[in-house]
This record gives structure tokens, sequence and C-alpha cells, in this order.
């Protein structure tokens, strides 16, 4: 006699057969596509760093730009290029070395005990860029995180040759608010940063956003960007990682040895 076809040891046979048909496929179009995703990563990446040093040209390839730019991974704790010693010793790979993962890493990474970015862990070495020219460095790509609102936010910020200037800031990765802390990501926002300067007459890194618009007769106007219209806490966000960064905890040190040593 026949077996029913529509019995249960039937149905769960079919339906077992069926999921695993389709982790096959899925698990194949994964590994198969991670090259291609880690490829349109790289090349975000790139492009990201080329917008904030103003660099992006629609007449030639992110890649062939790119290539006037060098790589160099910063001791934190020194305020110097990491040595070959060093990269070495902490077993990296100049190449490859992602910062988010290394923050994440015990062994690459310290706890912040004054933590005003909101990020807990910081890497020990961090990638900077550098744009050459004959007469020495001519401007300098930083990449900066720290929390808003809702989410940790990523970005880049480039500086002139007198590692005080803004050329461009921006972010390449944040979830706030859209229409109000997502409006970091607003071209017009974020061209107010343009030829702005970092330090004090002391050294100290006052960079800030304004409550509302920048008054022109504000003789601290240089140092300020207008605020992000109703949303004062991704606001003080963008302030806070700015000044850690660019202060004496983050790439203050390294950016004093440039203006000392040029190159070192």
């Amino acid at each position: 006699m026949a077996s029913n076809n529509d019995s249960i040891k039937k149905t769960i046979i079919v339906a077992l057969s069926l999921c695993l048909v389709c982790s096959v496929f899925v698990a194949a179009a994964a590994v198969g596509l991670k090259p291609i995703q880690n490829a349109n990563k790289d090349l975000d990446r790139k492009r990201n760093i080329l917008s904030a040093a103003n660099m992006l040209d629609t007449s030639t390839s992110v890649d062939e730009v790119f290539e006037s730019i060098e790589t160099r991974l910063v001791s934190l704790k020194t305020g110097r290029f990491a040595t070959d010693a060093e990269i070495n010793q902490a077993g990296i790979d100049v190449a490859t070395y992602d910062q988010q993962a290394a923050a994440k890493d015990p062994a690459l990474s310290e706890v912040l005990v004054n933590d005003p970015a909101s990020i807990k862990r910081r890497a020990k070495f961090a990638t900077v860029y550098l744009v050459k020219s004959d007469a020495g460095i001519d401007r300098v790509i930083l990449p900066v995180h720290g929390y808003g609102l809702w989410s940790t936010m990523y970005g880049f910020i480039a500086l002139e040759n007198d590692f005080d200037t803004v050329i461009g800031f921006g972010f390449y990765d944040q979830g706030e608010t859209p229409g109000l802390g997502g409006e970091v990501d607003n071209p017009n926002w974020k061209a107010l940063w343009e030829g702005k300067k970092i330090y004090n007459d002391q050294g100290e890194a006052v960079i800030q956003l304004a409550k509302g618009g920048v008054d022109s007769a504000d003789p601290q106007a240089i140092h300020k960007v207008d605020g992000l219209s109703g949303a004062t806490l991704t606001s003080r966000g963008v302030t806070n990682l700015v000044q850690y960064w660019l202060g004496e905890e983050g790439f203050g040190p390294f950016l004093s040895v440039l203006r000392s040593e040029g190159d070192q």
C-alpha cells in the first residue's frame, strides 16, 4: 500500500531538505560576494577620505587619485609614526589594519578613563593619511569617531599643513535621526567646516558646534560651526569627539610633532 504523501514525516523531510538547499545557496552567495563587498567597502573608505580632503575628481577614478595618498600608522601613546618594531610586536599588518576591530581587541586597545567621546575603548594605533608635495606634507586626514544621540559616528577630518585649519570634515557611518542629527550628512553643513581653526592660542582643541548659528561678530567664530537644529545631543557629540581626537589624548601630540619636525 502506497504511503501517504501528506504524512507528517514526509512534510518534515521536505521542509528540512528545502531549508538545507536554501542554506547552501545563501552560504555560497555570501562567500562568492565577499570579495566584491570588501572591494566596495574599501572603495567607499577611499572616497570618504578623498571627500574630506577635497580631492574627489569625477574625471579620475577613486583608486587612481588615492595613489597620491600615503597611509601610515601612528602610535597614540608616543604621538609619532609607529616604528617597525612596534608594528611587529603588535602583530599588525599595516595594509589590512582595521582600527575599529582593533579597538575591540584587548591586546590592541586600552580602556579609556577620560572618555568625552563615549567610545569606551581606543585602539593603540591609528591609521592616518598624508598628502605630500615637494615641500613636505600638504595635508593630513585623520579618522575620528564618537557617540551622538543614537549611534557611534565614524568620520574623517582633513587639515591643512599648518595642522590647525580644517579642509573638510564628514561622517561615513552614523545612525542619527534623519532630518535632525542626521544632518551631519548634509553637504551644506559639512561645507561650514572649511577654514575653521581647531586650536586656540594656548594650543587647546576648542573647535565646537555653536548653539544655533555662528555670530560672525564673535571673536571665537573661527573656532565655531553652526549647530544642528533640533539635535542638541548629536551636536554635543560632534563637539566632544572632535575635541577629543584633536586634543592631547588623541592626535594632538602627533600634530605637534608634525608642526615642529615635519615628516618624521
